[in-house]
């Protein structure tokens, strides 16, 4: 028996087997949970559907967090379908590339807005959603990290869209308490992603995180979904508005000059 069996869940945004979401949908699902998956355009479902199959997804559906019908349609389904949710894990960031090239000062209110309505706006669009479906209590995870805190080179305006995602989650933490609904943020160290990509210097910026850490190393996808599972679990029953740390201990040493 898994710490999750019996349990039914929403791992959003998924985008390949590299992903901090797709760690944590292999460690749910080895823990006992059926899960189900979204996905953004056809581009993407064929990259998201077969790793959803592979772990016996029962919903894979799209769902573009920009747009309010989308949103509904997905969460209707999951309604159908489901009736109740017992978890959600938000893993969901999109900022402009070139947004994140240019110094922080030159940011266009165009691409601010889309930072923090795709990375923590949607959160908020997500957990309203299911905390209706939530009926005995339930958990909801979001990824954020360390460039929520500190000014990390390359991070610029998904670091102010992360800050007020953390700001979101103990919100929405304090909101969904009474209805036994627990919401936690998980800061995970670097990790080469698709969405990392976009951050310039990672290399460098991995490097830097593995050097600065109490454990001299970076973390793994596999580490990430073990700790999320936990915060998804009745294991974690006592832990809400909390941000976990999973980046080998950097958050608490003297850190790296390339991080202020």
């Amino acid at each position: 028996m898994g710490i999750l069996q019996g349990k039914k869940g929403l791992i959003l945004g998924v985008a390949n087997d590299k992903s901090i979401a797709w760690g944590v949908a292999r460690a749910a699902q080895r823990e006992g949970a059926v899960l189900g998956f979204n996905y953004l355009g056809d581009q993407m479902e064929k990259r998201v559907r077969p790793l959803a199959e592979s772990v016996g997804a029962e919903i894979i559906a799209p769902m573009n967090v920009s747009e309010e019908a989308s949103m509904d349609a997905f969460f209707a389904q999951v309604a159908d379908t489901w009736g109740e949710l017992d978890f959600i894990v938000h893993s969901i960031a999109y900022a402009n590339k070139d947004a994140l090239r240019e110094p922080f000062s030159q940011t266009s209110r165009e691409d601010f807005h889309l930072a923090l309505d795709v990375s923590a706006y949607s959160f908020i669009g997500c957990a309203k959603r299911a905390a209706p479906m939530m009926k005995t209590g339930g958990s909801m995870v979001t990824m954020s990290y360390l460039g929520a805190e500190r000014a990390v080179p390359g991070y610029g305006t998904m670091g102010v869209a992360k800050a007020a995602l953390e700001a979101s989650t103990r919100y929405l933490a304090a909101d969904l308490g009474p209805q036994g609904i627990r919401v936690n943020s998980l800061s995970a160290g670097p990790i080469r992603t698709l969405a990392a990509s976009a951050v310039g210097d990672f290399r460098k910026l991995m490097d830097k995180s593995a050097r600065g850490s109490m454990l001299k190393r970076n973390v793994g996808q596999e580490e990430v979904g073990n700790t999320c599972v936990y915060l998804l679990s009745d294991l974690s029953s006592g832990v809400t508005g909390e941000l976990h740390y999973v980046d080998a201990g950097f958050h608490v040493g003297a850190g790296d000059p390339g991080v202020a």
